[in-house]
């Protein structure tokens, strides 16, 4: 879901990432929608929960979605909370997001905006 940012509707990632986290995951012992190999599925669910994931792992690039709960705090280590950058995530910060009720369906990406895997260069 979290490749609709790089569409033209990337408000279909706020809206998909919500159904499957009301649909596919539940407080129950087949509450998991499927194997959790290497805790994959749990880490999706904590990232998304958050609201951001790093949908291309070993990169310093993250996405943005909506966070699942109107509050957390996520220790990273002793006295080290979480950060928003890939640089800064031992560190600690208070992320906050300010969000709508109703998509910004005019959003698109400036060429600046893009992510490395979708600019022009070669």
């Amino acid at each position: 879901p979290y490749l609709y940012m790089w569409t033209s509707q990337p408000w279909k990632t706020q809206y998909w990432v919500r159904e499957i986290m009301d649909r596919m995951y539940r407080p129950t012992v087949d509450g998991l929608c499927g194997n959790d190999d290497c805790g994959q599925m749990s880490a999706w669910y904590i990232f998304t929960a958050m609201g951001f994931y790093p949908v291309c792992p070993g990169t310093d690039q993250y996405v943005l979605g909506a966070p699942y709960l109107p509050y957390m705090k996520v220790r990273v280590g002793e006295g080290r909370y979480l950060e928003i950058t890939y640089a800064d995530l031992k560190g600690g910060a208070v992320l906050e997001f300010d969000m709508r009720s109703t998509p910004d369906k005019r959003r698109c990406f400036s060429a600046e905006e893009r992510p490395y895997s979708l600019s022009c260069e070669q």
